[in-house]
């Protein structure tokens, strides 16, 4: 596939593909093809895909419906799932209205309540995510898949047998390979895109129904993207920064903003719809396809998981192989896991990763409440171990959240 319209209409497009998919997704409902609605990294697509569903995210970035969920929920509650329960109980997202069956899983305690409530007007599937990444979690992991197939067979009158369930694990790796090359991009110095489009890349593929052409697509982009830093279009020279921690999308990436407007560029996301979320693929040659399944989704390393290697080698490799010169840790108030692990990646970033830059700044920012509800207020507080950087709290506008960075010139 060859990428004919130059790259910021195919990077806006990607921007837009949320809202595209809209219409899309009805007309997936037209045709009587069943959609499964997920709110996790964890949810493992290949079963509904082997059953020939449509799978869709449904986590919201937008604080429009927090005020009908504070109703039911607590205010201190995570703007995540607030927002997620918001639009669900107001039927304002086409995703979730279309959805056949949603399926939640058991990470954080805010969401499973959440599920809890909603199951009252929507059919809800509860996974039982354990919280270790040991052998006896990995078997209990495996039975909840395989707990799902059933579900999925007995409710929509379908078998789902193990050549279509390969197929699909076969689909999902070659686009997980597609992400990781497009991705894998950003080692380069100067980066070769801003950090805004790399995730809206990775973001916007998720709204894409039809996985099978989604390899073809982002390699042709990827090969776009060379052709143009072998001609010399680059972002320059700017300092490398990975962000860590909670989902990103919506109102959090004005962070992003932020930092790519003040002499920054974001080389890596950590976050589930970053990295962490493509890196590693399903062995398709183990002789037991669910269990291999389960493996690949039970060794993500999400904050809910204890012990958490795996996200601090995930961030080890990130760090060294992209040149990050900061650490941007993002969460969200009543994130606890999140929130409690930032200790321990501040002191990980200052003392243990392997950074290629004798830099070793972390940035700890909490987003409290909302997204960006008026009257908000929103400051980052910032450790500092490098006069390289600058970094000064900002307080938000009655329209928003804005965050000041300065970084000092390159030398």
């Amino acid at each position: 596939m060859e990428v004919i319209k130059d790259l910021p209409e195919v990077f806006e497009e990607f921007a837009e593909q949320r809202k595209n998919s809209f219409l899309a997704i009805k007309k997936i409902k037209d045709q009587n093809i069943p959609v499964i609605g997920s709110y996790c990294t964890y949810f493992p697509q290949e079963i509904a895909m082997a059953m020939g569903a449509a799978s869709v995210g449904l986590c919201s970035m937008s604080d429009e419906t927090i005020p009908v969920a504070e109703q039911t929920l607590p205010k201190n509650l995570c703007p995540l799932i607030k927002a997620s329960y918001g639009f669900a109980v107001t039927d304002k997202c086409p995703f979730f209205y279309f959805s056949d069956v949603v399926v939640g899983e058991t990470t954080c305690d805010g969401k499973k309540k959440m599920y809890e409530f909603m199951s009252e007007f929507k059919d809800v599937f509860i996974l039982e995510l354990p919280h270790k990444q040991t052998e006896a979690a990995l078997q209990y992991w495996k039975s909840e898949i395989i707990r799902f197939k059933e579900y999925l067979e007995k409710k929509f009158e379908v078998e789902i047998t193990e050549e279509k369930l390969r197929e699909a694990v076969r689909i999902s790796n070659e686009g997980r390979r597609a992400l990781k090359d497009f991705y894998e991009l950003m080692k380069l110095d100067p980066a070769p895109m801003k950090g805004e489009n790399l995730y809206n890349v990775l973001y916007g593929t998720t709204f894409k129904f039809d996985r099978s052409k989604v390899p073809a697509e982002i390699d042709a982009l990827t090969v776009k993207l060379k052709e143009e830093y072998a001609a010399g279009k680059n972002e320059g020279k700017k300092h490398r920064i990975l962000i860590t921690g909670c989902p990103m999308g919506g109102a959090t990436m004005k962070v992003v903003k932020a930092i790519e407007e003040n002499g920054g560029v974001v080389v890596a996301f950590e976050n589930c719809s970053g990295a962490k979320s493509v890196d590693r693929l399903i062995d398709e040659s183990d002789s037991d396809i669910y269990e291999a399944i389960a493996r690949r989704y039970l060794n993500i390393g999400c904050s809910v998981m204890t012990p958490n290697p795996n996200r601090f080698e995930l961030l080890n490799e990130l760090i060294d192989e992209y040149q990050v010169e900061a650490v941007v840790e993002m969460t969200l108030q009543a994130c606890h896991t999140y929130n409690v692990e930032a200790g321990k990646v501040g002191r990980f970033v200052r003392l243990d990763a392997q950074f290629n830059s004798s830099t070793r700044l972390f940035i700890p920012i909490t987003i409290p409440r909302g997204y960006w509800c008026d009257g908000v207020r929103y400051a980052t507080s910032a450790l500092l171990f490098s006069s390289s950087f600058t970094l000064s709290p900002s307080l938000s506008s009655p329209t928003g959240i804005t965050l000041s960075v300065k970084f000092l010139s390159m030398s």
